[in-house]
């Protein structure tokens, strides 16, 4: 009986202890931890605003436009946590920049981002975002600027949206490289927004890969950003 019982009380700290390795890290992402936010899109204009604006002309972007309050700029990646699946993200609102419109061609557009306010919802992310990953005491900075005009069939009325495909550089970690991806503009009653992401494999930027102690995560991730503007 005394060694039945020994058996017994063994294979149940096993059982409890495995139950919490599995057990935890589900009830602490799916239960407990804060959800990452959405992807960054664009505001939804309310019909009524669309209507009071629809005789406004299509026409009358050219000029420079700045970057202004409401733009965020940040990171999301795919990681597993002793086997449950995540979505970490991490933004800023620190950005800087403008675009200039002729007619109905993006002609120039460069951005900054300040890399030391890149924030998530957890702080233990951030201490190796800041740290190991992306060195921001190295790098404070990242910087994107438009290689090739960006051509619109035409420049859409306000509340409605349009796509296209925009080139240029991007630098991150010290490192330059080109990139094409599709941005989705908007025209609102007080300016422009412009929203998209850009896939990142890590590697291509020097970028040491996320993981960390029981963390793993992908390889690659997306750069999104939501650019608001007004006339500079």
């Amino acid at each position: 009986m005394r060694g039945r019982s020994w058996k017994f009380w063994l294979v149940s700290s096993v059982l409890v202890l495995a139950v919490g390795v599995v057990g935890g890290p589900f009830v602490y992402i799916h239960f407990i931890a804060a959800k990452a936010p959405a992807p960054l899109a664009l505001t939804t204009t309310s019909p009524s605003a669309t209507a009071s604006s629809s005789s406004s002309p299509a026409s009358g972007v050219s000029g420079t436009w700045s970057v202004s309050a409401g733009s965020q700029v940040g990171y999301r990646v795919n990681e597993i946590l002793f086997g449950q699946s995540n979505v970490a993200a991490g933004r800023t609102s620190s950005v800087t920049g403008s675009v200039t419109i002729a007619g109905s061609t993006v002609s120039k557009a460069a951005f900054t981002v300040d890399m030391t306010t890149v924030t998530s919802d957890q702080q233990r992310r951030d201490n190796q975002f800041n740290g190991r990953i992306i060195d921001t005491g190295s790098y404070p900075t990242a910087a994107f600027t438009l290689s090739s005009p960006i051509v619109l069939s035409s420049i859409p009325a306000v509340g409605s949206q349009s796509s296209a495909q925009a080139t240029g550089v991007l630098t991150m970690h010290g490192t330059s490289k080109s990139v094409t991806f599709t941005v989705k503009g908007q025209r609102t009653a007080n300016g422009i927004e412009v929203t998209g992401s850009i896939p990142v494999v890590f590697a291509d930027w020097n970028i040491p890969n996320p993981s960390f102690g029981p963390v793993s995560t992908d390889d690659h991730g997306v750069l999104e950003f939501l650019l608001v503007f007004t006339r500079a």
